[in-house]
């Protein structure tokens, strides 16, 4: 079969290779384009991670493509109404990064309650002072959950080491996990109402698409703090940058924005301005977001340790060796 394994990095060389005595394997660095399809045209497999653009414009450029591996839990990036149509397979990495995405929930919890960046760029400056850098504890206050899969449960069990109160809403509560984990389950009004934190803990779908929009910052408390690490759509961005205004919201910690793969590139927010296949007001919003002083951005690194990644390596091979042998496993 001819494989190709997109934005591939060096320290993988050693799995991919497993391959290549059966099959012929391109390792490419650089993400799947649109421009850059037509060069892959035999592909058969194709391996890929959220940067790149798998949209059907792209996909029909392959005519022999036969199956996708997504380096990723999420595949709202690949067009499934087209591979359906074109009998193309698609498997996931359905469990990876669940303590890993966690963690980095706190981590910018504590660097928004702590008010750590600030604090660092003082303090490079020669600035010892404490001026304005008064933050408030984490213990006591109500972190809501919204989505209690894999990630949501850890930053809950997280939570509990800081004796924090946690609520969550979840369209299918589990409440055995709600006793192991000590929290109570309410309704999604309750848990914007009641929370001083909230975090997001939902996939990207035509359900969830800007879930928390300026309705949903209207019923929050005065003073609320959000964090995504979810998707990047989940979240409405001009509703974010209007509650952050009016200090509705004090201050959010994003991992993902809903047009981060066009700001990664100059270029591309160029080509989207002319052909207006972007949003715009979007892209301004994700803009302004990444200036101001009490939002924290990371550019969807959440997943991005040692151990994580070699999870998503290890079950990639796995997802095209099972193809190869016409026993599919991860299938979405």
């Amino acid at each position: 079969m001819n494989i190709v394994v997109f934005e591939y990095e060096d320290w993988e060389k050693a799995e991919f290779d497993t391959f290549k005595d059966d099959h012929h394997i391109v390792l490419d660095y650089e993400p799947l384009t649109a421009k850059r399809a037509a060069h892959y045209k035999d592909a058969q497999v194709i391996t890929t991670f959220v940067n790149s653009d798998m949209g059907a414009d792209v996909l029909k450029q392959m005519p022999d493509l036969k199956f996708i591996a997504t380096r990723s839990t999420g595949f709202d990036h690949i067009d499934l109404d087209y591979c359906k149509a074109n009998d193309i397979t698609v498997s996931n990495v359905p469990s990876y990064g669940e303590e890993t995405v966690a963690e980095h929930v706190f981590a910018l919890l504590l660097a928004i309650s702590h008010k750590i960046p600030q604090a660092i760029n003082r303090t490079r400056q020669g600035n010892f002072s404490q001026d304005g850098l008064q933050g408030f504890d984490l213990q006591g206050k109500t972190l809501g959950i919204i989505g209690t899969g894999h990630i949501g449960l850890n930053t809950i069990r997280i939570a509990g080491g800081f004796r924090m109160n946690v609520i969550a809403y979840d369209a299918y509560p589990d409440e055995a996990h709600a006793q192991e984990y000590d929290f109570t389950y309410v309704d999604f009004e309750s848990v914007l109402r009641e929370s001083d934190i909230i975090s997001l803990h939902v996939p990207s779908n035509k359900h969830t698409h800007n879930l928390i929009s300026h309705d949903e910052f209207a019923m929050m408390k005065d003073g609320v703090v959000i964090i995504n690490t979810a998707r990047g759509d989940v979240l409405d961005v001009k509703a974010l940058l209007g509650a952050l205004a009016n200090k509705k919201v004090s201050a959010a910690g994003l991992d993902v924005l809903p047009e981060e793969p066009v700001i990664r590139e100059e270029a591309e927010l160029l080509r989207s301005f002319f052909t207006q296949s972007e949003n715009m007001e979007a892209l301004l919003a994700d803009h302004i977001l990444l200036h101001l002083d009490n939002v924290i951005i990371t550019p969807h690194s959440a997943f991005n340790t040692k151990e994580a990644t070699q999870r998503i390596l290890k079950t990639t091979i796995d997802n095209i060796g099972g193809f190869i042998k016409g026993d599919v496993i991860n299938a979405v």
